[in-house]
């Protein structure tokens, strides 16, 4: 089958070399198992360096792993979450959150991937009431699947608005590098010091192999986490593999610089496209997607020199991801076969 460099996800990307080199590093003679090790320890240090010291990180597999675990975490089954109807845990899980962990999820409609503060208010009801749900968490993207991206005030917001109910503010950060890039602040002012509870942090997307990590804000709402992960069958055996690589990550500035080609190639591929005649772009491009309504005839034989996926059928509307990898020349042979097949 022909490899095709593409634009369908930031997962389908190589492993950074540097994150290839701290795995082999990490190889070397015998480590305890599940997580009492040496790189386990230096990352959970740097975790605390980069979150506050009064964060506690947990290491897991996958970003649906990290998102259950977050939210079984901070709920009981008869409680409901809020989140965008286009949230990754909604349409994208396969059911597992609320298979998981027995909550209802409760979708708020949205044209960019944010929810506010006055959509949020329109499900704060029914407290008390036996026969519903109890609502016990509101979850948000960072960056969105749609791309765009909150500021910290509309964060701040959330949170605050949240809190006042007695609710936990859960982030799903699986590109919250993204984000951090396109706003030009730290991992930590658009999640922890922002209200929020509970981050799962993304780093497949952004040149690791494998492994995510839950942080929360405070060790007294994970005291039952290590029991969750292990249940959930989210406990590595071998953690010093997941370990390095987050260390890695977080030093010397790798998860920016990765994030931060991959936002700048996303905005060059947005301004080239948006000038072909025949390209409406959907969203702002914040982040590191591109979303596009193009003709439907063109669909498919883009597709056979660059694989991506179609976002929304009935409107024709494709997603284009760029990565840490995706370079220039990727973006001109892409144009170019447009700009062709759109003749």
């Amino acid at each position: 089958m022909k490899q095709l460099r593409g634009f369908a996800s930031d997962n389908n990307a190589s492993v950074h070399p540097e994150i290839l080199k701290a795995i082999a590093e990490a190889n070397v003679g015998h480590a305890v198992g599940y997580g009492d090790d040496q790189n386990t320890e230096q990352a959970q240090q740097i975790f605390k360096q980069c979150f506050g010291q009064q964060t506690e990180t947990f290491f897991v597999y996958n970003g649906t792993g990290a998102n259950v675990i977050a939210i079984q975490a901070l709920t009981q089954s008869f409680n409901a979450v809020v989140c965008a109807n286009t949230a990754h845990i909604n349409v994208d899980e396969c059911g597992a959150p609320e298979k998981l962990s027995g909550c209802k999820l409760l979708p708020v409609e949205t044209n960019n991937g944010k929810i506010t503060v006055e959509q949020i208010a329109k499900y704060m009801h029914g407290f008390g009431f036996e026969h519903h749900a109890q609502p016990k968490m509101v979850s948000i993207t960072q960056a969105t699947e749609l791309g765009t991206i909150y500021s910290i005030d509309e964060i701040k917001a959330i949170a605050e608005y949240v809190h006042s109910l007695g609710l936990y503010l859960h982030m799903d950060g699986a590109r919250i590098a993204n984000a951090a890039a396109a706003l030009g602040c730290s991992l930590a002012d658009i999640s922890i010091n922002a209200g929020v509870d509970v981050l799962s942090f993304g780093g497949t997307k952004n040149g690791l192999m494998f492994g995510e990590a839950i942080v929360f804000a405070d060790p007294k709402l994970a005291e039952s986490v290590k029991y969750i992960r292990k249940q959930s069958t989210q406990l590595h055996s071998k953690m010093r593999f997941i370990s390095a690589q987050f260390a890695r990550l977080l030093q010397n500035n790798l998860w920016l610089d990765n994030a931060g080609h991959a936002n700048k190639m996303a905005k060059l591929l947005g301004e080239k496209v948006s000038a072909v005649e025949g390209v409406e772009l959907t969203q702002r491009v914040d982040s590191n997607g591109v979303f596009a309504i193009i003709p439907k005839e063109i669909i498919e034989p883009l597709q056979q020199e660059f694989f991506f996926y179609v976002w929304d059928e009935h409107r024709s509307e494709v997603r284009w991801m760029t990565s840490f990898d995706t370079t220039e020349e990727d973006i001109e042979q892409f144009v170019t076969t447009l700009k062709k097949l759109l003749k």
